[in-house]
């Protein structure tokens, strides 16, 4: 399983139960991401008005991912599938929003892979990191 996060600045990922943004054009990078099976929760699919057949929603989706496949988390606590994880994907906002779930930082024996930066429809830059064991 790989995992993916949208964190602002500080970590933070959800506020009062809902997420702290969302940008067009980073769902369309997560699904080139993805390059597969995208899993989320029902509450992420609804980010995606429609979406094409490889974003699978369930309530327990992490635990149906297989090797390879995608995950993405926003609602879920991710920290607790890190042990299982083969990549971790962060987005991160580069603006500070307040936030009552957080992603933990750094992330400890992991090896930054890949770095790249894009505009996104609702933010001037996104910063993608992608992480590896």
């Amino acid at each position: 399983m790989r995992i993916a996060i949208c964190i602002d600045s500080r970590g933070g990922m959800l506020f009062n139960r809902r997420r702290q943004s969302q940008d067009r054009l980073l769902r369309q990078d997560l699904l080139a991401e993805a390059g597969g099976i995208l899993w989320m929760s029902p509450y992420s699919r609804e980010q995606f008005s429609d979406p094409p057949e490889m974003v699978r929603a369930a309530e327990d989706f992490p635990r149906r991912a297989g090797p390879g496949e995608l995950c993405f988390f926003e609602d879920l606590d991710p920290a607790l599938w890190l042990a299982e994880a083969e990549e971790v994907v962060l987005y991160h906002w580069n603006r500070t929003y307040p936030s009552d779930r957080r992603f933990p930082l750094p992330l400890a024996g992991w090896t930054l892979a890949r770095r790249e930066e894009f505009p996104g429809s609702s933010h001037e830059k996104i910063t993608k990191e992608v992480y590896r064991r």
